[in-house]
């Protein structure tokens, strides 16, 4: 089987060496704007080939594994592959993505979600083992065809993915609340701490909670501003949610109510009982 990868940074060099580790490819086409990245992968291994447009629609299987606006763009190049040809896609949001499929392509496109990552970018942060043991989101599969279903399903299973099925309109609220809204979260308490503390003290008192916190406060700013204008709507509801929280939070110390304080950090306890 020929895969095609587009955009041979995390998500789509990590999906190479899997496939790899896997022996499913019989030849990996890269395809990345980021002349660095070429060479980059072609360095890594993470492709056996960079090629152009026209041969990377010779795949049998073509992976666009680039930021969701740039997804967006990047669909009608694909227009005209063969009709055995499977798409997919690795985009955070799937609304305005699944939206954007031409008629022409939609029985053979399948919008999915790979819930990992980490916050490194580039062709230097591919992992072997990324995707394994990890959820694989695929959404509106009922108007793909049978092929293109089961060609992804059993690739996502032989590198030992658990696949999980929804439509793109609840993928993105629950994306939002998993995901999205940390995200928000971390880069809102990294730059709460860099208005307040020097340096200096942060270096110094930074502890393993405030790390966790923040860690993904390094994640690509172009990545994530794309994601949350494409899941704009979701997100605003969910800070909405968040800060009548933190409101509570606020309220409760203002009138020194420290069990009510208990309370809701109790409540918030039961969260891993569940993970």
């Amino acid at each position: 089987m020929k895969i095609g990868i587009v955009g041979l940074g995390l998500m789509g060099g990590s999906f190479s060496l899997a496939i790899q580790k896997e022996k499913i490819a019989t030849k990996i086409y890269g395809y990345d704007h980021n002349e660095l990245h070429q060479a980059q992968a072609l360095e890594l291994g993470l492709a056996d080939e960079i090629v152009d447009i026209e041969k990377l629609k010779k795949s049998d299987l073509i992976v666009l594994a680039i930021p969701v606006d740039a997804i967006i763009k990047f669909i009608p190049n694909l227009i005209g592959v063969n009709k055995n040809t499977t798409i997919i896609d690795f985009g955070s949001t799937k609304g305005l993505i699944v939206k954007s499929i031409p008629k022409e392509l939609k029985s053979q496109f399948i919008p999915a979600h790979p819930m990992t990552g980490t916050e490194k970018f580039g062709p230097k942060a591919a992992i072997e083992n990324l995707y394994e043991n990890k959820i694989m989101v695929l959404c509106d599969l009922e108007r793909v065809d049978e092929i293109h279903k089961n060609r992804a399903i059993k690739i996502f299973n032989k590198i030992k993915m658990r696949l999980i099925f929804m439509n793109s309109q609840d993928h993105d609220i629950h994306a939002c609340y998993m995901s999205h809204l940390p995200h928000a979260i971390s880069f809102a308490l990294a730059n709460t701490v860099m208005s307040h503390e020097n340096p200096k003290h942060i270096i110094t008192l930074a502890a393993g909670g405030f790390k966790d916190m923040s860690r993904i406060a390094k994640s690509s700013p172009i990545m994530w501003s794309d994601i949350f204008r494409q899941n704009k709507k979701n997100l605003l509801n969910s800070i909405e949610i968040f800060n009548s929280n933190m409101n509570f939070l606020k309220e409760c110390l203002e009138n020194d109510n420290f069990d009510e304080i208990k309370k809701w950090m109790e409540k918030a306890n039961e969260l891993h009982k569940i993970l």
